[in-house]
């Protein structure tokens, strides 16, 4: 029976493989020896792709970037459906990686596709009636919003909520603001602060 072949090394196969591990492991265990044990290489061949481990996790945040499809918003729609859905698929993505957040958030994605994408975007919102620097406020606030949103969110994924001491019904101090916890899931409240900045921009609309 023969071995299976070996996967060819590239910088894209190796940053997926990084994202791997830190879904599994957490952020805080991995190294870059755990990295070349899952690929099965020396982990010294990694930096014949990659500077340092900052350099493999800016591809990492690009390749969660990649996750987006951007390729099929809704170019073609208004303005507010093209930032409503960039910025849900963010969100979605970001939740499936909640030990990557931390990657993504703590650096600029400056990929050829991430810069095409944001200059698209800000052309789309010029085209109805933004000026640029509006624009870009816009979607840096959006961003903002989103990447905060998600590290509480990857907060209570990992244990946060366990640690809460959240009084449950019936106890001593179950109160309003445990009651109203109860009463919602912990990320509907993207939704409602999602639509309450588009409202705003729509009244920077020219």
């Amino acid at each position: 029976m023969s071995k299976a072949a070996k996967p060819t090394l590239s910088q894209e196969y190796i940053a997926g493989v990084a994202l791997s591990v830190i879904d599994s492991m957490g952020l805080g265990k991995f190294s870059m020896r755990k990295l070349g044990a899952e690929i099965g290489v020396d982990p010294m061949a990694v930096y014949y792709y990659f500077d340092d481990q900052e350099a493999l996790f800016d591809a990492v945040a690009e390749l969660m970037f990649d996750e987006f499809g951007v390729d099929s918003l809704p170019w073609r729609g208004t303005w507010r459906a093209l930032l409503e859905q960039s910025y849900r698929r963010m969100r979605d993505t970001l939740a499936a990686h909640p030990h990557a957040v931390p990657v993504f958030a703590s650096r600029p994605i400056r990929s050829a596709k991430a810069i095409a994408t944001g200059n698209r975007t800000l052309a789309s919102l010029r085209e109805a009636g933004f000026a640029p620097e509006v624009a870009l406020q816009m979607t840096r606030s959006l961003r903002d919003y989103t990447i905060g949103h998600a590290m509480g969110l990857a907060a209570v994924q990992l244990g946060a909520r366990r640690r809460s001491r959240k009084p449950e019904p019936g106890a001593p101090g179950y109160n309003l603001l445990a009651e109203s916890a109860d009463a919602v899931g912990i990320d509907q409240h993207f939704d409602l602060g999602l639509t309450a900045m588009l409202d705003g921009f729509e009244r920077l609309s020219p």
